[in-house]
């Protein structure tokens, strides 16, 4: 464990007036709170703090950070405050624990719910200040490095998976390679056990072999760029265990079908200097196509620049090369934090774009779901860039579409998008995106995001964009659907029902406001007696007059043994008037179909009953399907035919919709089967009505 005295030493050596009295007394701080605390490997608990500043000092961090990386579990888990920290070290630091400080007594419903909110949370503290990230990453560096001193199998698993979720991918986006690369390695090692065992033992017995290989690769390429002029520094290393494994399971390989186990960097002086030695590689050996990545002139979202290129060294011996400048190689393995300047007064911008977009997901997403996919579909995949028809660089996931390029410019633009062209040719707008792309966004003002969109993008933006809208025009169908119903049940009453009893009902029914009532009744989530009843306390629904159909009311079916049971079948929905069959199976009563029903022809081993309905049976439930043209209202006139033909609906479901058409489910309350032909004939009139059919399973 890192001593007082040395800790100071550490910052001093890159940042000679930092004031020492104010980090010994954080030190001092952190060691008496924490007391006799002990960490599962039974050191005393002060000595993860004191680590994670240690690693804040890798990375020449201000003295703010490294006091709040002393303090960042105070808060959790002794009796400190954050009034307290902001007493004795100031709102600065007092802020950055306080987003540090780790979320463990929320509570939600279910795991997924809990982890979205924890994600909503943090990513919404690290926007506000990057090092908040940064302090977080050391925090869970050292807690994987320790992690093996857990008893429990099921918890280490678990936080090895939280950390390949959510922490590496973190470190990945903000260009903290080494970070990531010992996340993932150490994560990798509890949840593939055995796969890390295998593989660390191949390339054990390979680097045994491949020393003298690897040395003469060195040589070569090094006297090569030598005799050019150029000063480098090159080193072989060797390919991230788990960066193999992931690989043979996205190839389907075995290892000893890797061709690229080790890899190679040249470190120049300068950027000129990169594409000099890219020049000396390529011309003394032949490049390997689609092996060439230029992220130098176009950097990765999270700052990176490097070359890569993979030539040919020997017969079949495929060398991988990343060149790179020593100023771009401490950005590669420092990322964000390379770029930090302890006493520069502009410090780097904490919401980088991938953190903008999450942010801006996180604010629109509703379903725990939904927030967790969208996140980690974000910092996984692999980028493109393409360009506005001004030059102006988006970068996207790889597959994304037009639609999605139009979401990352704005989303205005994306909810307006009507068509697009690429490269100055008109595409579909499921058309996906290759690097380098030029992309025009063609809008409309009348245009509004489709459904239909979400089966083709890709980013996290336009699907959360386009749920919303989707949520809300759902929204405004049901009530608009609600209006009409529950006009229909305030007929049913014998007096008319003004708006003071509206506003009684939305008060007795404890909701927000009347546009929350008709939702709830357009869903179905108010039934009739509920809703008469919050509209005239004590009315009896029964004495309701009007010529309306009831399940509850009798009905009887002749070729039955009297006081036998029976129920009408779920799947054809019989109503009186429709030619009936009873299937008698032992046990259990006899089920009521009617004559086309396919569990009729499915081959079940019943007795058949000819049954016929009796007089007087009236009212049960039928079921319609309906095809609507989606446009506004369409829904509204469905629902007032239902109304007008006195068919009260007791269920109602979308079962498909597209760009022009809405498919729903209908079940209404009939008389019979006349009242329904007449109801059907209705709907097939209706301008509004593409098709509307009885469903018979």
């Amino acid at each position: 464990m890192m001593r007082q005295y040395e800790l100071v030493e550490r910052v001093r050596a890159y940042d000679p007036e930092v004031d020492e009295d104010r980090l010994n007394r954080a030190y001092v701080f952190t060691v008496q709170m924490h007391g006799a605390q002990k960490r599962a490997s039974g050191d005393p608990y002060f000595s993860h703090p004191v680590e994670v500043a240690g690693l804040m000092t890798d990375l020449k961090m201000d003295q703010d950070t490294i006091i709040t990386a002393l303090l960042h579990d105070t808060v959790e888990d002794t009796l400190t405050t954050i009034e307290d920290i902001e007493n004795k070290f100031g709102p600065e630091v007092a802020r950055l624990v306080d987003g540090v400080t780790k979320l463990s007594k929320i509570e939600a419903q279910t795991e997924d719910e809990r982890a979205a909110e924890n994600l909503r949370k943090f990513l919404l503290a690290i926007s506000d200040d990057i090092r908040v990230l940064l302090v977080k990453l050391a925090d869970r560096l050292h807690n994987m490095r320790t992690l093996h001193f857990i008893k429990s199998p099921e918890k280490r698993r678990r936080i090895a998976k939280e950390t390949m979720d959510i922490y590496a991918p973190l470190a990945e986006r903000i260009g903290m390679y080494e970070y990531m690369r010992e996340m993932q390695l150490l994560a990798f090692q509890q949840l593939e056990p055995e796969a890390y065992e295998t593989i660390t033992g191949r390339l054990k017995q390979i680097r045994e072999k491949a020393d003298v290989e690897i040395d003469q690769i060195n040589q070569t390429i090094a006297w090569e760029m030598e005799q050019a002029g150029l000063k480098i520094k090159i080193s072989g290393r060797e390919k991230h265990p788990y960066s193999i494994w992931k690989k043979m399971q996205e190839r389907h390989v075995a290892f000893e079908q890797l061709t690229d186990i080790n890899a190679f960097r040249v470190i120049t002086e300068t950027e000129e200097d990169c594409y000099r030695a890219l020049g000396v590689l390529h011309r003394r050996w032949q490049m390997v196509p689609g092996r060439f990545k230029d992220f130098v002139s176009t950097p990765k979202r999270n700052g990176y620049k490097s070359i890569h290129t993979t030539i040919m060294f020997a017969k079949n011996m495929r060398v991988e090369v990343q060149i790179r400048s020593k100023e771009m190689h401490r950005a590669s393995e420092y990322g964000f934090a390379a770029h930090w300047a302890y006493k520069q007064a502009d410090k780097p911008d904490g919401q980088a774009g991938w953190l903008r977009d999450l942010i801006e997901i996180l604010e629109t997403s509703q379903d725990a779901e939904d927030i967790l996919e969208n996140t980690r579909m974000a910092m996984y995949q692999d980028r493109i860039f393409a360009f506005t028809p001004k030059g102006a660089l988006h970068q996207l996931p790889k597959g994304s579409t037009v639609v999605d390029f139009a979401y990352a410019v704005h989303t205005d633009l994306g909810d307006k998008t009507v068509g697009a062209k690429l490269n100055g040719r008109h595409v579909p707008l499921r058309t996906q995106l290759n690097n380098g792309d030029m992309v025009e966004i063609l809008k409309s003002k009348a245009q509004e995001p489709q459904p239909t969109w979400l089966n083709f993008v890709t980013t996290g933006k336009a699907r959360a964009a386009i749920r919303r809208h989707v949520r809300h025009r759902e929204r405004d169908e049901l009530v608009a659907i609600g209006r009409k119903l529950y006009e229909e049940i305030a007929q049913r009453l014998p007096a008319k029902i003004g708006k003071k009893a509206l506003t009684a009902a939305v008060d007795r029914l404890k909701l927000e406001n009347e546009e929350e009532l008709m939702h709830r009744i357009g869903a179905g989530k108010i039934n009739d007696r509920a809703l008469l009843e919050a509209l005239v306390p004590g009315f009896d629904a029964g004495d309701v007059s009007g010529d309306f159909p009831n399940q509850e009311r009798a009905i009887s079916i002749r070729g039955l043994t009297p006081g036998v049971g029976y129920h009408l079948g779920d799947c054809c929905h019989p109503i009186p008037g429709d030619r009936i069959v009873g299937l008698r199976l032992p046990g259990q009563p006899v089920e009521v179909h009617t004559i086309e029903c396919d569990r009729l022809a499915s081959g079940v081993d019943a007795d058949w009953v000819d049954l016929s309905w009796g007089q007087g049976s009236d009212g049960a439930s039928a079921r319609l399907r309906v095809v609507i043209h989606n446009r506004p209202g369409t829904l509204g006139e469905i629902a007032g035919i239902f109304g007008y033909h006195k068919a009260n609906i007791i269920n109602l479901r979308m079962t498909a919709r597209d760009l022009e058409f809405h498919t729903f489910e209908v079940d209404l309350e009939v008389h019979d089967l006349q009242h329904l032909m007449r109801i059907i004939s209705a709907l097939r009139a209706s301008e509004a009505v593409a098709t509307a059919d009885r469903v018979y399973d």
